[in-house]
């Protein structure tokens, strides 16, 4: 049974150790200057500003989650639509209803504020 899996785990094998090979060679072939331009964190362009441990407004986490949520919806949809003739009627009917059910999530979202980046009239706020 496991021998199915034996070229997958040769792969991830290679994989690893041509990974820690060239991490190797390039820390022992390749120039290591470091200074304090090179060494202070970098943030999209910007300078950081105030303390790491900063938390994020709770918006930002609702929105994570909310696309999360949708995003692994849509990987229950793409196979269906893909072979959707091959099943029958039953399952338009249930696909419709699975739709229904996230664009009702999707409006129960927009109507508590929860996608609003407005801090003064957020959900939590």
């Amino acid at each position: 049974m496991f021998e199915n899996y034996l070229p997958i785990a040769i792969l991830a094998g290679v994989a690893v150790v041509l990974a820690i090979l060239l991490m190797t060679l390039s820390r022992v072939l390749g120039p290591y200057r470091p200074n304090k331009t090179k060494l202070d964190p970098y943030e999209s362009g910007m300078d950081p500003v105030g303390d790491a441990a900063n938390r994020y407004s709770i918006s930002f986490y609702l929105v994570a989650i909310a696309f999360i949520v949708f995003d692994v919806e849509v990987v229950f949809v793409y196979p269906w639509a893909v072979s959707y003739l091959d099943f029958g009627p039953g399952t338009l009917v249930s696909m419709i209803i699975f739709i229904l059910e996230l664009y009702v999530g999707l409006i129960y979202l927009i109507k508590k504020g929860a996608l609003d980046w407005d801090l003064k009239k957020g959900m939590f706020n």
